[in-house]
């Protein structure tokens, strides 16, 4: 009875949980995730299937952990022997390490699913506001400032692939984030994505703190309205609809010409719109993009990313470092998109309002949701919504061309 009992014990993951406690931290982490993606409402079609990931990889015994290749790509199978994960076949390595680690080499680590992710993203926008509002685009720019702060404070930590995964945080968009870190440094994929998406999920909390660090009431209830009326613009638009179709085929063909490496992100988010923009005769196209398609990917992605934070992937300095910079990272960049539309109001008669900076963020749109809900807690009528989607948007084209700026560089 003694030995039938015996191996019912070694049968279970508690054997190894219990000699072993730090997937006890795991799955705190886990549970947490999961508690601000369902109750708390935070970025749940991407903070939910993560936080699961995480869950799943870290029980002994249940093969769900993805387990990272070296540089050189040797991996270490569970018999010990060493073998380049190149050199296996897709077969062999589900039967060797695992669905997941089928599902990551498959299509995380080749770079597949962040641009089909992008390409749904950019069905899914609208640049109407943007391209009504163009000079509030260069917002987006400034908000890439944390990027590239961070880098050359990271740098002198981490080396700098390293360096440049951990600064793409700032631009606080996921995909942008593992599309980055898959070209530069893979191994810290799991951290990263955690970061990154858990600081997007927590816009509502980081902006505002920024926001009331930096700004003014008397900033904050610049209604840009009643500026219009005052300094109305002498560009007018005759026809929208040939301007938002043309907009995306120009835009890839600059990006194209300029930053070669940022066509995969850039390139997709541009014909996800395309197909939108065209309408009737591309709906079949826009359908799936935006619904089919991105749903599975994203399932896939956040899955396989989750189960990249294992025990010994997460639970170290780099991790704690990675999460720190991040938010340093995501902090500057609202801090540099604040500062360039201080900068801007010197200058101009036509004030702006420092929450369109804040928004130039990749976050949409929550991030122009939280400026809004701010702007009307000091002004009951100053709708600012559709002002700051101008720079939100032109925030994920930015964060784009950053990343694929970083990996021309250093890649």
């Amino acid at each position: 009875m003694e030995e039938i009992l015996n191996k019912i014990y070694e049968m279970t993951a508690i054997s190894n949980i219990v000699a072993d406690p730090r997937f006890l931290i795991m799955y705190a982490l886990a549970f947490i995730l999961l508690y601000l993606g369902i109750k708390k409402q935070y970025e749940p079609l991407l903070l939910v299937p993560i936080a699961f990931g995480v869950l799943i990889a870290n029980f002994p015994g249940g093969d769900m952990g993805v387990t990272q290749a070296a540089e050189d790509g040797t991996i270490k199978l569970i018999n010990g022997e060493m073998v380049n994960i190149w050199e296996m076949s897709l077969p062999q390595i589900a039967h060797e390490l695992g669905i997941m680690n089928f599902i990551y080499y498959l299509l995380i680590k080749t770079g597949f699913l962040p641009p089909i992710i992008f390409m749904g993203v950019g069905a899914l926008t609208d640049f109407g506001p943007m391209l009504r509002n163009l000079k509030l685009a260069i917002f987006g720019a400034g908000a890439q400032f944390g990027i590239f702060a961070v880098l050359l404070v990271a740098s002198q930590f981490f080396t700098m692939r390293e360096a440049a995964s951990l600064a793409i945080i700032g631009g606080a968009d996921g995909p942008t984030a593992i599309f980055t870190t898959i070209k530069l440094a893979p191994h810290l994929l799991g951290p990263i994505a955690i970061a990154a998406y858990s600081y997007m999920a927590l816009v509502p909390v980081i902006i505002p703190l920024v926001v009331k660090l930096t700004c003014t009431k008397k900033e904050l209830s610049i209604n840009m309205k009643e500026q219009d009326k005052l300094y109305p613009s002498k560009t007018e638009i005759k026809n929208m609809r040939v301007l938002k179709i043309l907009f995306p085929i120009v835009t890839t063909t600059v990006v194209a010409i300029l930053v070669p490496s940022a066509v995969a992100l850039v390139g997709m988010l541009m014909f996800g719109n395309l197909v939108k923009e065209i309408g009737a005769n591309t709906s079949r196209l826009f359908d799936a993009a935006s619904n089919g398609i991105m749903n599975a990917a994203t399932i896939f992605l956040g899955l396989s990313v989750g189960a990249t934070m294992t025990v010994d992937a997460f639970l170290n300095l780099t991790t704690i470092g990675i999460v720190i910079g991040g938010f340093f990272a995501f902090g500057l960049s609202i801090f540099g998109g604040i500062m360039l539309v201080k900068i801007t109001n010197l200058f101009s008669k036509k004030k702006i309002n420092p929450l369109i900076g804040a928004t130039g963020l990749s976050a949409v749109p929550m991030a122009s949701r939280v400026a809004n809900e701010i702007a009307l807690k000091y002004d009951s009528r100053n709708h600012v919504l559709n002002y700051c989607m101008s720079s939100n948007v032109a925030g994920v084209i930015g964060s784009a061309v950053a990343a694929g700026i970083l990996i021309s560089f250093l890649g």
